[in-house]
């Protein structure tokens, strides 16, 4: 009995001051909706995780409705682009357009310019790996008119 007590004694309060020490965050929270300031729609990010001295890069989900995009922007470091629901589109500067969809893993080199969005016919939600703790340089706004143009030139078939 006496070992026991005396291993209750010693292993609660480990299990007590352990539990306290995790930082848990949940994938399945849908974020806070972004404001609208870099982007045409409606778009959603949840900061999954971020960058610092013992992990060198975040990981943000963002979910954007059907019909929205991101202005023209660039990172210091890669980034790298996990859709994990829906279809979208992915551009960097000088190259054609492309469909992007649940599965594909894109990279983009650092300070490579480039913009994705969803498709004008489905919701898109990626997750986003980036480094450093510099933030987005915008470039250009994305007009509507060229999303729609890059839209019908992705068309569905």
């Amino acid at each position: 009995m006496k070992k026991i007590i005396y291993f209750l004694f010693l292993s609660v309060p480990m299990i007590v001051f352990s539990q306290s020490e995790y930082k848990i965050t949940s994938y399945n929270d849908k974020g806070n909706r972004a404001p609208n300031t870099h982007y045409l729609g409606d778009a959603w990010l949840n900061s999954l995780l971020q960058s610092d001295q013992e992990l060198p890069y975040g990981i943000t989900k963002a979910t954007f409705r059907a019909n929205s995009t991101l202005d023209w922007h660039f990172h210091t470091s890669a980034q790298v682009l996990i859709i994990v629901k829906g279809e979208g589109y992915y551009q960097e500067r000088g190259k054609k357009p492309i469909r992007m969809k649940t599965g594909d893993i894109i990279k983009c080199d650092k300070e490579t310019e480039h913009w994705h969005a969803s498709s004008k016919e489905e919701d898109v939600t990626y997750l986003a790996l980036y480094g450093g703790t510099q933030p987005t340089t915008w470039t250009e706004v994305l007009t509507q008119e060229y999303y729609d143009e890059v839209a019908n030139e992705l068309k569905k078939e």
